[in-house]
């Protein structure tokens, strides 16, 4: 059952689906939440941190959004991923299905969230009279790589969290300091200099950065940031993939 690849695909969309449809099942306002929440977040954001770096940081709005909208796609997508096999373990129980399906529909699932908070990003920019800039096509570049990495990471989390129910926990932390490393609200300019290049090595920062150059900024990305994510993403995509095959048979005894 799901052995082919026309059966696989129409998994993944059931799947997808029934997590769009599940989400919004029980909300008023229903979708529209996907609309609102980053809209709001970035409202509450802007007030408080816009009169310390608004100065700083010209149509800050798009500045902080444009951050925004990366890093909440990498954690929503990575803990949904985490916990995509104990959370079906009911299912997997029952019948057959390949696992990593499961932590591959998290992370579509969350990237049609990722595309509607685009749009959003869009409409502030538009609202605020920001320029549209032709290097906008190029933020697909270190979109892609950054998909790489939340595949192979959604993998190698799912795995762990499966042996290790402390890891949700201890990821919650990570991703907190990874929030505060990333420089989403702040510019970089204003920690010290050893600090910048520490936080340099911080693959979400090389993305958000790559794609505000794009997409802010519109100048093309830095050639050697792109590098590393690349290298980043693909090795950990590498990395999770041989983890998942190592314990794919071997998880379904400790749900």
């Amino acid at each position: 059952m799901f052995d082919t690849f026309s059966e696989k695909t129409f998994l993944l969309k059931q799947l997808v689906k029934r997590d769009l449809t599940s989400k919004y099942k029980d909300s008023v306002l229903g979708i529209a939440w996907s609309f609102l929440n980053p809209l709001l977040i970035m409202l509450v954001f802007t007030a408080i941190f816009s009169m310390l770096f608004g100065r700083q940081i010209e149509n800050y709005p798009v500045y902080f959004l444009s951050g925004r909208v990366l890093y909440d796609f990498f954690k929503s997508s990575t803990n949904g991923a985490m916990k995509s096999i104990k959370s079906n373990a009911s299912l997997l129980k029952k019948i057959y299905i390949p696992k990593y399906m499961f932590t591959i529909s998290k992370v579509c699932y969350e990237f049609i969230n990722f595309l509607i908070s685009f749009i959003i990003l869009f409409g502030v920019m538009f609202v605020t009279g920001a320029q549209f800039h032709w290097t906008i096509v190029l933020a697909v570049i270190p979109m892609f790589f950054m998909v790489l990495l939340i595949f192979g990471l959604g993998l190698i989390l799912s795995v762990c969290n499966t042996y290790f129910t402390d890891v949700e926990h201890l990821y919650g932390v990570f991703t907190l300091i990874l929030m505060y490393a990333s420089a989403l609200f702040y510019p970089m300019e204003i920690v010290p200099v050893t600090v910048q290049k520490i936080f340099s090595l911080n693959p979400i920062y090389c993305a958000i950065s790559s794609f505000r150059q794009c997409v802010v900024y519109g100048i093309i990305p830095d050639i050697y940031s792109l590098a590393y994510l690349a290298v980043f993403g693909i090795t950990t995509l590498a990395i999770g993939i041989i983890l998942f095959k190592m314990y794919d048979k071997k998880l379904a005894l400790e749900l």
